[in-house]
């Protein structure tokens, strides 16, 4: 039986947008949060910048984020199990 999708209306940079997804609503809400917030953060330091821009920038910050707390989580699970070896 196939998920149930979930339509969740948005509003990211003064733009509304139409989200389907299979993840629970609350959650869905609080993606487009975030995104939201980094976008304003970008504009607020550089108020010049298009929204194409600012949402790039936040794309990257975003994705730096991610990708600094991947590597903090793979290295905790790496000294876990040498824990677990001993």
């Amino acid at each position: 039986m196939p998920a149930k999708v979930n339509r969740v209306e948005v509003e990211i940079a003064g733009e509304p947008y139409v989200l389907r997804s299979e993840a629970a609503p609350e959650h869905i809400e609080r993606v487009a949060r975030m995104v939201n917030q980094k976008i304003k953060e970008v504009r607020n330091r550089n108020p010049r910048l298009s929204l194409h821009t600012a949402a790039v920038v936040a794309a990257l910050n975003i994705s730096d984020e991610y990708l600094v707390l991947k590597d903090e989580h793979e290295n905790l699970v790496k000294l876990i199990e040498a824990e677990r070896v001993k």
